[in-house]
């Protein structure tokens, strides 16, 4: 059907009646030989109608004043479907306040606005988000003398993150628990538990402080350098921590200064013979001062040097073996800060620390450090952890000052389906003693792969398999596999 001039004019439902019969002859008109007419007289004055505004189609957002032509034809009809479809989002953006942020490599989102994550607990100007977790786990330990350990174990978990809404400051506290229980084979249980509390102050838009506090309880491996010999149950790792940080931008500097304080204390191993043995010997308490200075290149580059000093103080001035194992730490490092956005993040630096015991018959502990922490993200819903950490761990070895601990490791999590999580982790540790006393070195290995399917907003299946490798230098070796699979209830 051809299209007149009575399908553009829309008249009123009441005209006068001159202008009545007007309307019916244009109306009898076709459009095209009305343009045609148009075009015929370039000298020929405006038409009254091409000045009058074309209704708005249903829906349709006002025009904007400053549109472009496109956009302004096609919602008014002058185009195909799709290009008024188009338009029509284009214009509802440039009168709206608040744009949603788009896309960094400028590609649609993927994010399912209906994904099953807990929205959490609003407790006043807080959010709660707890979740509590139970699994059936299987373990098997296998030595190199051919000896051979299971159990199978229940393993309740806990945790929850409280998170604050205000317009300043913020603050966030997170914790965590999980206790075990044998219910068939023998083995040591490891029940662990942390709470860790962290204020933000906004003190200026330059500057910002941050006070923290948290605990931390686990037990030690028996397979640690530390631990005590035919022990049923290791000794449990009471750690306690306060700190206080100031950041301040000068501009292209950026400045920062934190003082840390630790205390660890030791309960008693109990022995296969039924005895319990003490190590309060190995309680300290762990005091560092850290300075840093940055240059911001631009700000996604920012290099950095850092340098921090400490004392760590035993609450017995000799331990059982009659060393004075206090010490006085040193540490330097310098190193690059990066931020590529959500794609690459991270912070590299390479320094050296050193102990210096306070009894002469204990050579200082030192050596070069690395550490580092890179976020990458390769494609939409694949994130990948790579982490370099250098840790400084004092002996209870008789004559034994301590051992330099690298470790190297990496974590991949990826989404197979809006509701399936993969997990991929992995990470490798090498213990050096550079003294050469009468501990050996040692190499541990540990990889891991789990599922997490989102049954519902609240309730989610958990399925893990890892693996655990120590090896020590004088051939002696400990392999671990555990399986797992469980529930986790979440709000």
């Amino acid at each position: 059907m051809r299209a007149t001039l009575c399908d553009v004019l829309r008249p009123p439902l009441f005209v006068s009646p001159p202008a009545a019969m007007m309307a019916a002859l244009l109306a009898s008109i076709p459009l095209p030989a009305l343009a045609q007419s148009a075009d015929a007289s370039e000298t020929a004055t405006a038409s009254p109608f091409s000045a009058a505004p074309r209704p708005a189609l249903p829906g349709a957002s006002p025009v904007a004043p400053d549109a472009d032509p496109a956009t302004t034809a096609a919602i008014n009809g002058l185009g195909d479907d799709e290009t008024l479809q188009g338009a029509l989002a284009l214009e509802d953006d440039r009168v709206r306040d608040n744009l949603r942020e788009g896309t960094v490599d400028g590609l649609k989102s993927t994010l399912d606005t209906t994904r099953n994550d807990a929205q959490g607990i609003p407790i006043g100007t807080f959010t709660l988000k707890p979740s509590i977790g139970q699994t059936l786990n299987h373990e098997s330990t296998r030595n190199s003398d051919g000896s051979r350990e299971s159990r199978t174990y229940t393993e309740t978990g806990l945790k929850g993150t409280l998170t604050s809404d205000w317009s300043r400051h913020q603050l966030t506290v997170t914790g965590e628990g999980y206790w075990q229980k044998n219910i068939a084979g023998s083995g040591e249980t490891e029940p662990r538990a942390s709470i860790d509390a962290d204020l933000r102050l906004d003190i200026s838009h330059a500057t910002t402080a941050t006070l923290r506090a948290g605990y931390a309880f686990d037990r030690e491996d028996a397979t640690d350098p530390n631990a005590v010999e035919n022990a049923t149950t290791q000794a449990g790792v009471n750690h306690y921590s306060l700190g206080a940080g100031l950041e301040h931008d000068f501009g292209i500097l950026r400045g920062s200064a934190r003082l840390d304080l630790d205390r660890f204390a030791y309960s008693d191993a109990r022995l296969a013979g039924g005895g319990t043995l003490s190590t309060r010997d190995r309680d300290r308490d762990v005091g560092t001062v850290t300075g840093r200075i940055g240059y911001e290149l631009s700000p996604a580059l920012i290099p950095f040097i850092e340098a921090s000093l400490g004392r760590g103080r035993y609450d017995l001035r000799l331990d059982s073996n009659g060393f004075a194992r206090s010490y006085d730490t040193l540490a330097g490092r310098g190193g690059v800060q990066f931020d590529l956005g959500e794609k690459l993040n991270g912070e590299l630096a390479l320094g050296y620390a050193r102990y210096r015991f306070d009894d002469p018959r204990l050579k200082d502990l030192n050596g070069i450090t690395i550490e580092g922490l890179v976020n990458w993200s390769p494609l939409r819903g694949t994130d990948i952890t790579y982490g370099l950490s250098t840790t400084l761990e004092p002996s209870t070895t008789s004559g034994e000052s301590g051992a330099l601990a690298y470790t190297l490791s990496s974590k991949l999590t990826h989404e197979l389906r809006s509701a399936l999580v993969a997990r991929l982790s992995n990470s490798l540790t090498f213990r050096n003693y550079p003294n050469g006393a009468a501990s050996s070195d040692q190499k541990v290995w540990l990889a891991g792969a789990g599922l997490t399917y989102d049954i519902n907003r609240y309730l989610a299946l958990t399925g893990d398999v890892s693996y655990e490798r120590t090896m020590n230098e004088g051939g002696n070796s400990t392999n671990v596999a555990r399986i797992g699979v469980g529930l986790t209830l979440r709000r």
